[in-house]
């Protein structure tokens, strides 16, 4: 029975050792080390580590991961134009030295989380306020990111954190403010159309112009090489017309008068007035 007592007490006494002398830093944290309430030392590697039972030494444990601080509701900012813009946000960061964050900060991520938005909503507003809203919108978006991003990494390390990202989620007007502005988009945009539809048609009639003259020359092209052609051929028939007048020229002279008989007289209901002895009939007279 006694030894049972012995085994038991070992135990108790093993477990108290454990539960107050040892200590796990797991591969997401830092632990803070402290003795009699000053930071002692600092254990950034994971695994299983002896510390003196409380209140010699006592450990806290920070996140090591990468956070967000998402912006509630979207803030407002002025452009160079004076115009209100509301801007949704968000930053990411983690901590880097986390001596000199506990320092700063007592180790309060809602601290930290406050200073941090503060720092980045000055550094946004003073990029913002050097841009105009079409700049904000779309033209240097990235730029204003990338700008804060640098104008704040001094500033963060100071408290022992790095800042990763700073992300403009969403960019928006006042309504009051997107009405006027988009009646000046639309008239800006009616006018470009304007100048379009008058530029394309002036160069359509240009088009139409140039077609204009180009037919007119291809049809004086055409109408002349058809007159030399016509000329050719009239000079061909009037040869081969002459060249069968002299071989026979008493054919010729009935062919021409039968030719002109039949067009003359093509038709029951023409009518001819002549005198019969006239040389018109003469191949008719000649066959009675």
């Amino acid at each position: 029975m006694p030894k049972i007592f012995v085994v038991a007490a070992a135990a108790l006494i093993g477990f108290f050792i454990a539960n107050t002398c040892l200590y796990v830093v797991d591969q997401r944290q830092y632990a803070i080390v402290f003795a009699l309430g000053q930071v002692d030392e600092v254990r950034q590697e994971p695994g299983l580590y002896f510390k003196l039972p409380a209140p010699f030494q006592n450990v806290i444990f920070l996140d090591k991961r990468i956070q967000t601080i998402d912006t509630p509701e979207p803030e407002r900012f002025i452009t160079s134009e004076k115009k209100n813009l509301l801007i949704d946000s968000y930053i990411k960061w983690r901590i880097i030295d986390p001596r000199l964050y506990f320092v700063r900060l007592s180790g309060d991520s809602r601290l930290a989380q406050s200073r941090m938005s503060q720092v980045v909503k000055s550094a946004l507003n003073e990029e913002i306020t050097k841009r105009t809203v079409p700049q904000m919108v779309s033209g240097e978006r990235t730029t204003v990111m990338n700008t804060v991003v640098d104008k704040i990494k001094d500033e963060a390390a100071e408290i022992g954190v790095e800042i990763l990202d700073v992300r403009l989620k969403r960019v928006d007007l006042l309504p009051e403010v997107s009405e006027s502005v988009f009646r000046r988009m639309e008239a800006e945009r009616k006018r470009v159309a304007n100048d379009l539809r008058a530029t394309g048609a002036a160069e359509s009639e240009q088009i139409r112009a140039d077609a204009d003259r180009q037919r007119e020359v291809i049809l004086a092209e055409a109408y002349r090489e058809a007159q030399t052609v016509k000329g050719e051929g009239d000079a061909k028939a009037a040869s081969i017309y002459n060249a069968a007048f002299g071989r026979d020229p008493e054919f010729y002279s009935f062919y021409r008068s039968m030719d002109a008989y039949k067009k003359s007289l093509s038709s029951k209901s023409d009518v001819m007035v002549v005198d019969p002895q006239s040389d018109f009939f003469k191949f008719l007279q000649k066959a009675r």
